[in-house]
């Protein structure tokens, strides 16, 4: 077996995992494909001779360029997946065969995108790969170049968010401004 088709063969059995993580932060299946084959071509091309952890790397390289994808994404202000969530709902809602029942099934998917479009591309990334994907912090950080204390602030804060629930309670919003107030009054 040739180095090429041995890199294949690895690569194949990475890739379903790839696939999931990169539509889990995107939530476009053509975007996640694209990732993944970026990703192959960015291996193909590597020195797989250092990579100790292939799957470890792999897995970086599809969440760096998801974030970057992202982050594309935002500044080309592009629609939000919520737009194209009734529309998909509304197309498959009076189909009962089993490949609609499927369809349907991945609904559930879009339904996490639209939670998870509410985190930045950051906090997305971090989320999905930790809560989802129970991946340390330790390998999260340089992957969204961030120390791990910080990574786990984004993973913190992403919960928070995707939860509905305020970083600052109302209580404490209301006694910062009392105390700013009376800074202001003294000063």
């Amino acid at each position: 077996m040739s180095e090429h088709d041995w890199l294949v063969e690895k690569f194949e059995a990475y890739r379903n995992h790839l696939q999931a993580v990169a539509y889990r932060m995107l939530g476009s299946l053509s975007e996640a494909e694209d990732a993944v084959q970026e990703s192959w071509l960015r291996l193909s091309r590597a020195d797989t001779s250092v990579i100790e952890n292939l799957g470890g790397w792999l897995t970086t390289v599809v969440s760096r360029l998801c974030l970057d994808m992202l982050r594309s994404r935002k500044s080309r202000r592009e629609e939000s997946i919520e737009t194209y969530l009734t529309e998909t709902l509304a197309s498959h809602e009076d189909r009962s065969d089993p490949e609609q029942e499927a369809i349907l099934a991945d609904s559930v998917g879009l339904a996490l995108l639209v939670v998870l479009s509410k985190l930045n591309p950051s906090e997305r990334i971090t989320f999905v790969l930790h809560d989802i994907f129970a991946m340390p912090f330790t390998e999260i950080a340089p992957i969204v170049g961030k120390s791990e204390i910080a990574a786990r602030q984004l993973a913190s804060r992403a919960r928070q968010r995707v939860h509905g629930t305020r970083a600052v309670p109302e209580s404490d919003l209301a006694r910062q401004r009392e105390l700013v107030d009376a800074f202001l009054a003294a000063a």
